[in-house]
């Protein structure tokens, strides 16, 4: 959610209205060195910091959309505290209660969060309704309900909290998870109240981009800001980044077996004679593949794929791992998995039917085989690569030995210029697309590889599949600043005489258009019901979308992927939007092989 949009109702400070962290005036005096070790931890319990202090901080980072105070705020508060709470403070600011690698998990659904938040506001279903409501945001609805009802026990230290969440990922079922929330919440203000079940739903949102939080680590300790990213990227733990920027370690980490980095992202192009103007020829050119990222790890007879999430998902691709297991020595890859059948690719609509199963079977191996298109390579026998240039990476990328379901991507390379350039490249996109793929990527031959880093080094060309005439059907209040607008639209196409939905689209329009057509929905309403409104189907708009799928969700059976409104169409009547012959002219167009209706 926006940070603007719902600014806390105070500053937080410690209950017994003292300055937190007071020194103590007595002088010091010297001890016998048995004695040290045990008065540094008293001194350290002592000075513990209290998680009061870490909402405070992020109340400032939420209150200001200025990067430099947010800067100054976290370098203020992270240079002062100790090691261990550092590595959880940063950890939290993050919006995480552990690193990125770590597979724990709190798993605490909304039943279990529900639950505990209204045994302890003591408030009913409805008032816990009625406050999403008003701020869509569970952090803000969680401090509403709260905040008449005084927190019990000890306050809250940031050791406590991390300990707390250490112990929800460590409980087996949900009643132990519960309780360790439980005893959290019961201990904390309205306002702490708010970041807990922020992190809980993750659904921090305080304003505070990775980037900004590396920035702050930087200036905190007087430290390299490529060195703290660099550090982060390596360790997927900002947390132990922090620590390091603290001790002067950030040079140590190194590329590692079997702990996945960032995948190096791409920025997306419209307009190809944009394309020229990012920097100068050679291009290498590959198709852009409608699959699943995949970061593949292998040294000795280990295999591992992990998706851009840093989760492990080899066991969903078993098919893969005796290829990759066969290829000597080590490697880090960067690639695709998809499906491809007779030289075209699976739209991935079809393909994701593969993904959340943990044990795939036989019956669906064989009818979406699974192809790895490999692409770039970050390490091979004990060497990073990282640092190298595009072209030498492909060098050694394409002298593996890739056999089966193993491929290299599809390349071009291509020395043209100006309109030229914009000629040929609007020729290989339309030859993509024909090859069942999205569109294509644009890499400069001389780009390093940047983990989790999104530049100009690597260009991505998409074009909308195409658009539709459709009329909204029902409208939903949206989340963060657009909170107070009706700005989610649920929309459908004919059918004879009937209306069926076909999708919902949230992205498209300008606030003032939005914030236009929220009073004519408001106007038109058909029905309340909360959260979501049925509207008089009256109002046309054209939708761009880059996939059909079939869907069980929809009455009319499909619904479009990544739909988002071009423009509003006043001039058109409902009687000429489009149809549901249409929508399965188009998806047949797409998947020809599809069967007419999928399980």
């Amino acid at each position: 959610m926006d940070p603007a949009a719902a600014r806390p109702p105070g500053p937080v400070g410690r209950r017994d209205g003292r300055a937190a962290r007071v020194e103590p005036s007595a002088p010091e005096v010297p001890e016998e060195p048995e004695n040290e070790e045990n008065d540094d931890e008293e001194l350290e319990q002592t000075h513990m910091t209290s998680f009061a202090d870490w909402v405070s901080t992020a109340d400032a980072v939420r209150g200001t959309p200025k990067k430099l105070e947010k800067h100054a705020a976290l370098a203020r508060y992270l240079g002062g505290l100790s090691d261990p709470e550092l590595i959880a403070a940063a950890r939290l600011f993050a919006g995480a209660p552990f690193p990125r690698r770590d597979e724990r998990v709190l798993a605490l659904g909304w039943a279990a969060l529900s639950d505990v938040l209204l045994e302890r506001s003591r408030k009913g279903g409805n008032d816990m309704a009625a406050s999403y409501q008003r701020h869509a945001d569970l952090g803000d609805v969680a401090a509403e309900l709260i905040d008449a009802s005084a927190p019990s026990g000890p306050p809250l230290q940031l050791e406590d909290v991390a300990k707390a969440f250490d112990a929800i990922a460590a409980a087996r079922g949900v009643a132990p998870k519960r309780e360790v929330l439980r005893d959290l919440l019961a201990r904390a203000t309205a306002d702490e109240a708010r970041y807990l079940v922020k992190i809980v739903s993750g659904e921090t949102r305080i304003g505070l981009r990775e980037g900004l939080l590396e920035d702050a680590i930087a200036r905190a300790f007087g430290r390299d800001r490529e060195a703290v990213g660099r550090a982060h990227m390596l360790t997927g733990d900002i947390g132990e980044t922090a620590l390091r920027a603290r001790h002067d370690t950030l040079a140590e980490p190194t590329l590692a077996h079997f702990l996945p980095i960032g995948m190096m992202l791409a920025t997306p192009v419209l307009d190809l004679a944009e394309i020229g103007e990012r920097f100068p020829p050679p291009y290498v050119v590959e198709d852009k593949y409608d699959g699943v990222r995949a970061q593949v790890h292998k040294a000795g007879d280990r295999v591992e794929l992990y998706s851009r999430t840093f989760d492990r998902v080899t066991d969903r691709f078993p098919e893969l791992l005796e290829p990759l297991r066969a290829i000597e020595g080590s490697f880090v890859l960067d690639a695709e998995v998809l499906a491809i059948k007779d030289d075209r690719a699976i739209p991935f609509t079809r393909f994701q039917r593969r993904l959340g199963r943990k044990n795939v079977s036989e019956e669906l191996r064989s009818a979406l085989p699974a192809t790895l298109i490999v692409f770039d390579v970050l390490e091979r026998d004990g060497r990073a690569l990282l640092e190298l240039p595009l072209d030498e990476r492909q060098t050694i990328l394409r002298a593996l030995p890739l056999t089966g379901p193993l491929v290299f991507a599809r390349q071009l390379r291509l020395a043209e210029s100006g309109e030229e350039l914009v000629a040929r490249l609007d020729r290989e996109f339309e030859a993509a697309r024909a090859r069942g793929n999205e569109g294509l990527m644009v890499k400069d031959p001389r780009s390093r590889y940047r983990p989790g880093r999104r530049g100009m080094e690597w260009l991505k060309v998409k074009r909308a599949l195409r658009s539709l005439d459709v009329v909204v059907t029902a409208v939903e209040w949206g989340h963060g600043k657009r909170r107070e607008v009706l700005s989610d639209y649920t929309f459908a196409v004919r059918d004879g005489e009937r209306l069926l939905n076909v999708g919902k689209a949230y992205s498209g329009l300008t606030d003032k258009e939005i914030a236009e057509m929220t009073r004519h929905f408001l106007a038109t309403t058909v029905r309340d019901y909360g959260r979501v409104r049925l509207v008089v189907p009256e109002t046309v708009i054209e939708v761009a979308f880059d996939q059909i799928q079939r869907s069980d969700r929809h009455e009319s059976g499909y619904a479009l992927r990544f739909p988002r409104i071009v423009r509003l169409r006043p001039d058109k009547p409902v009687a000429e939007i489009d149809t549901l012959d249409t929508v399965r002219g188009i998806a047949a167009d797409l998947d020809p092989t599809a069967p007419e209706r999928e399980s």
